[in-house]
């Protein structure tokens, strides 16, 4: 294994912090006689936000890109001038409208953008897709409405499995959505819905995610170097932001699938509006596809809820939300010789967004609770008991200042008071109970310098000021992101950034299947887990439509914690201190223009784990990963895609033989010794076999159309089309070959009113 210790122990925390409060002061600077333009951007039918749409001033090198709520300010604007916005998202017409900016004031614009009928984006122009030049956005992934539309559905939409179209994010099979980035494990990826954490956002043995695509209206995925408004992670941050409600009217739909069946409800009410959205197991045929065509009687069901107040001032722009998401799933047998499974997510939160009149402020304060509760019971099965339960209470609160030269600063607090309790079994037969709880204060602070057009760096760090572990780690985690571009069509990115965890799970690298993690806190024999992160890129613009970009990453863990597989009395630890590394290239293209949406994508990548002085491949390492994704608008209403997908061979453990092992039932039985012979297997080294190349092609075609006053969309897809048989596992008992998805054609059906 290879370490790069200088750059492990470069930590310029010194001069950080003078570096960011002297780039601060110089941002805060009120230039007489200029104004400002704030507002939001909106679909008109629906008043859901736009987030992403792109804001150009006509004849001006100066525009925005809306946040994820459709907000947008630009400031230096010449004070008494009119000037001619054009505003415009792919999907929808391009507005243009004109706007008198006053000297020393902020003036307020509300933009509602028309979507333009699916059966006429062949003919007709839209709106197109600009980033700032200057964005700091180095491994982030942006996805709105209209491009979750656009996923892959499978057997349904599901956002999770959809994220291996990125490169540098991993599975393990068509099994499981769990998913792994850039080395890390499962664990080490945090899932924020509305800014709050998920716990277990799994369905169905973690065959499904328990996110429900349809309530979604946008999320941001960054798969490494992320800025210090997150934390708490090691490898990953999915940001999901539900959908409002539609403002206008009153609206339901009904979906049914080959496994789900789910319904919407939402519509205006005074000053606000609501959405409230559920789904429920319907088949399970489909699912023992998944299982290797074993019997499981899943039940799972999942409910979303939001109530949204917006300010009618027309000086500034305000919303209050409250939400709720809840989700169970159940396995119950009748057999008593087979294990019973539960899980429940319940999540609450409420949040307020404050954009604060006349001043280029604008504040985010949130408070939540989000609890998760799982428990194996064996009953008189073979299987292994595990019961956790946590409960996450947390207050978020930050600011930020938009100058006159277009820089950002942004500070924040994070308070969560964490409770888990968790009880398990090994496969010694030891059994451990836990149960801890501990309070975690962050201050966090950066400069977003956006003044030159062809430079820009997001330089901030958090602040460990209280942790969950009474080990604490780095009690800075200084990050960098910054953006150059040489030429306006090539712009050459990095990132670097210091990151620490809390919370691990238990984790056993020898299970096909994870039913599920359980959380707990860091234990005091051990130092919180944290990850060091390099990420170099370049991304070309040279050809209309047509993006490049490339990356390449270097990570590196230490003080992971790994499941003691050989605790055999309730005195040994229960986790053992591990370190990792990971490293790679990957490269992505999109091709976007009217009617095609094409996506090629391809990663180069390796990773190491070590555990007790042992070093070996983890379950997820795939050293070549390919993927494509043709979506094509026939026209109307009709809609093809076709998505491949090619991995080369996971690691495994290989069997190097058996021998008959002698057991005894009692050594001090005074009749004498008896004892019997059983087959017992003798492994080779962890991992160091590779399972055969898996790749898998699948289609699919949609129709949109409308009956009366109803809207109907109507999906055929197929998994697998040319029935490729990847291997799943082999069965160490039989030696027996388990696939994976064979040729499955499945089916959507949605009605909206």
């Amino acid at each position: 294994m290879t370490y790069l210790f200088f750059f492990q122990y470069l930590a310029p925390s010194r001069i950080f912090i003078s570096i960011l409060i002297m780039l601060s002061v110089s941002g805060i600077c009120f230039a007489q006689g200029y104004g400002s333009l704030r507002g939001n951007v909106v679909d008109s039918l629906n008043g859901e936000a736009l987030p992403y749409a792109n804001i150009i001033l006509e004849g001006t090198e100066r525009g925005a890109t809306a946040d994820l709520n459709g907000n947008f300010i630009i400031r230096g604007l010449t004070g008494g001038k009119t000037y001619t916005v054009n505003v415009s998202f792919l999907g929808y017409r391009t507005l243009t409208q004109e706007v008198k900016i006053d000297a020393d004031r902020i003036s307020v614009i509300r933009i509602q953008l028309s979507p333009i009928n699916i059966q006429l984006q062949a003919i007709e122009k839209i709106g197109e897709k600009y980033n700032r030049p200057n964005e700091t956005d180095l491994g982030l992934q942006k996805i709105n409405v209209r491009d979750i539309e656009l996923l892959p559905k499978g057997v349904e939409t599901d956002i999770f499995r959809s994220l291996q179209f990125v490169p540098g994010v991993q599975n393990t099979g068509d099994v499981s959505a769990r998913y792994y980035v850039r080395g890390g494990g499962s664990n080490q990826n945090l899932v924020l819905l509305n800014g709050v954490s998920v716990y277990n956002p799994f369905h169905a043995f973690g065959l499904f995610s328990i996110i429900d695509p349809e309530m979604i209206n946008a999320l941001e995925f960054y798969k490494g170097g992320f800025t210090a408004d997150y934390g708490g992670r090691l490898s990953s941050i999915l940001n999901l932001v539900t959908k409002d409600g539609n403002k206008n009217r009153y609206g339901t739909s009904a979906t049914i699938s080959f496994l789900t069946g789910k319904a919407s409800v939402e519509g205006p009410i005074p000053e606000g509006s609501f959405i409230f959205t559920g789904r429920k197991s319907l088949f399970r045929d489909i699912l023992r596809k998944f299982i290797n065509y074993k019997n499981a009687p899943f039940d799972f069901y999942d409910f979303s809820g939001k109530i949204n107040f917006l300010s009618q001032n027309t000086k500034d722009l305000t919303k209050i939300s409250i939400s709720t998401f809840n989700s169970l799933d159940q396995i119950k047998n009748e057999d008593p010789l087979k294990a019973d499974y539960e899980w429940i997510n319940n999540i609450y939160s409420a949040y307020w967004f404050q954009e604060w009149e006349d001043v280029p402020i604008y504040s985010e304060t949130s408070a939540s609770l989000s609890s998760f509760t799982g428990e194996i019971k064996p009953n008189e099965s073979e299987a292994k008991q595990r019961y956790n339960k946590v409960k996450d209470v947390s207050f978020l609160a930050d600011i930020t200042y938009v100058s006159e030269s277009s820089d950002e600063i942004k500070v924040g607090m994070s308070i969560k008071s964490i409770k888990t309790e968790t009880k398990f079994e090994n496969l010694q037969g030891t059994r451990t109970n836990l149960s801890d709880n501990g309070l975690h204060l962050n201050i966090y602070a950066k400069y977003k310098l956006l003044r030159w057009e062809d430079f820009g760096v997001d330089i901030g760090t958090r602040v460990n000021v209280l942790t969950l572990a009474k080990n604490k780690g780095s009690v800075l985690e200084p990050r960098v992101n910054l953006t150059f571009r040489p030429l306006p069509t090539i712009a050459v990115k990095a990132a670097w950034g210091i990151y620490t965890q809390d919370l691990i799970t238990l984790v056993n690298d020898n299970e096909i299947i994870t039913i599920f993690e359980p959380w707990l806190i860091t234990p005091d024999y051990l130092r919180i887990p944290e990850a060091i992160h390099y990420v170099l890129g370049m991304e070309i613009n040279q050809i209309d439509n047509l993006t490049i970009s490339g990356e390449a990453y270097y990570k590196f863990l230490k003080n992971t914690a790994e499941m003691n597989e050989n605790k055999a009395s309730s005195s040994d630890p229960d986790f053992v201190a591990g370190k990792g590394e990971a490293y790679g290239i990957e490269m992505l293209m999109n091709y976007n223009r009217d009617i095609i949406q094409l996506t090629l994508s391809y990663s180069l990548s390796w990773s190491y784990k070590e555990v007790n002085g042992w070093i070996y491949y983890p379950k997820y390492d795939t050293r070549h990963s390919v993927t494509s994704n043709l979506n094509i608008n026939l026209g109307n209403g009709w809609q093809t895609s076709l998505s491949w997908f090619f991995n080369s061979g996971l690691p495994f453990t290989q069997i190097e033989g058996f021998y008959d092992k002698l057991y005894f039932d009692d050594l001090f039985f005074s009749g004498g010794l008896y004892g019997y012979y059983l087959p017992f297997t003798v492994l080779a080294d962890k991992n160091l076999g590779r399972l055969p190349t898996y790749h898998r092609l699948d289609l699919g075609l949609t129709k949109q159309f409308i009956l009366a006053f109803t809207k109907i969309s109507l999906s055929v897809n197929v998994l697998n089309v040319y029935n490729r048989k990847n291997i799943f596992y082999f069965e160490r008992d039989t030696g027996a070959r388990v696939n994976m998805l064979p040729f499955m054609p499945t089916a959507t059906l949605k009605v909206e009113l």
